[in-house]
């Protein structure tokens, strides 16, 4: 298992490079001119031949690659022509946003669509199997955008002053803040080391720092802030998962072995998760390693509509702002969680059915 990974991670650096190099020249084949989107009336002749200079962008494509590649390999990803800020560190302060809201809404499409299914399909042909996948066919066709503003509509102003209510925009309602919790600790970096870089990093992680310092304010009010996004992006893998998982538990279900074992008078409940749910986990978590890349891509509508400073957001912010820098830098980090992820579900299935053999 571990030359496997260590071959697959090294397989990925190809993959990476080709993202790096398609996606620097897509980006500069963006229609537009970065020195007009960022300034407006005042990008003068004169004063675009000086934004150009100071960027780089004065030189031709092939060195710019060149030398932005030779600055990635130092682990610079560059400083944001919008910002004037290194991107790595708004890659710190907006990327636990999106790993946040990520995870909880894989949670959400696990934890409701695998039960949905196998449920399903334990009560094939009947009124639950019916409703269940009309549910499932109904969330595949909605899309983000479209369902993230009816929740919105709905629990921040229908029901508002009512117990459901729950508040559209941003991570954190106002005056409400998260001391992060290495300072809580007392711990002290300095400013640009890699230790001070890594501790931020965890400390914007909202959940997981509210649950290190024990406050537990800040906890509830994050897990509400992030209840309708998540809800919303969780939709279509939730939907995806509940319908392969049916799928498999019928096919799985139709066994000999299965039928065996009901035979030998096993219960119900034993036949069904024991025996038919571990061997149909397979496609499923197969699926849901496909629906990590789903979930990236809803992240930019998603961050948009529900006000959340994270990658997504300003990815898109990025691109229509023309600020290449960190429309390179977020999506090569975007595909690596990609690669991640299913480096992930592959090593998972070892643990499902150990007579597999990873090669």
């Amino acid at each position: 298992m571990i030359a496997y990974t260590i071959r697959r991670l090294l397989l990925a650096i190809p993959v990476m490079f080709g993202i790096l190099v398609v996606t620097f020249t897509l980006s500069r084949m963006i229609p537009g001119d970065p020195c007009k989107a960022m300034l407006g009336e005042k990008a003068t002749a004169e004063v675009c031949d000086r934004f150009r200079a100071q960027y780089g962008l004065d030189k031709p494509i092939p060195v710019q690659l060149g030398i932005y590649m030779g600055n990635v390999l130092k682990g610079d990803f560059g400083m944001s022509i919008r910002f004037s800020r290194p991107v790595t560190i708004i890659l710190i302060e907006r990327l636990p946003t999106t790993i946040e809201l990520g995870l909880t809404s894989l949670m959400i499409a696990v934890l409701v669509g695998i039960p949905a299914g196998i449920l399903s399909a334990i009560k094939r042909n009947s009124i639950i199997d019916v409703i269940t996948m009309v549910g499932a066919n109904i969330g595949v066709s909605m899309p983000v955008y479209w369902l993230g503003l009816i929740l919105a509509y709905i629990f921040a102003l229908l029901l508002k002053d009512t117990p459901f209510w729950l508040p559209p925009t941003g991570r954190l309602s106002a005056g409400v803040v998260s001391i992060p919790f290495y300072q809580v600790l007392g711990w002290e970096f300095p400013k640009e080391s890699f230790r001070y870089h890594l501790v931020e990093f965890i400390s914007n992680l909202v959940i997981f720092n509210s649950l290190i310092t024990r406050d537990w304010a800040v906890l509830k009010d994050a897990v509400k802030h992030l209840i309708l996004p998540s809800v919303a992006l969780s939709t279509i893998p939730l939907a995806i998962i509940a319908r392969m998982t049916r799928s498999s538990m019928l096919e799985v279900l139709k066994q000999d072995y299965i039928r065996a074992a009901r035979a030998k008078g096993l219960l119900r409940g034993t036949v069904i998760f024991k025996h038919a749910f571990r061997n149909a986990l397979l496609p499923i978590v197969t699926i849901i390693g496909i629906q990590v890349g789903t979930l990236f891509a809803g992240a930019v509508l998603t961050e948009t509509i529900f006000g959340l400073a994270g990658v997504g957001r300003i990815l898109f912010e990025a691109i229509t702002a023309r600020d290449f820098p960190i429309i390179q830098a977020f999506t090569v980090v975007i595909a690596a969680g990609y690669v991640i992820a299913n480096l992930i579900v592959d090593l998972s299935y070892v643990f499902i059915d150990p007579r597999i053999r990873l090669d």
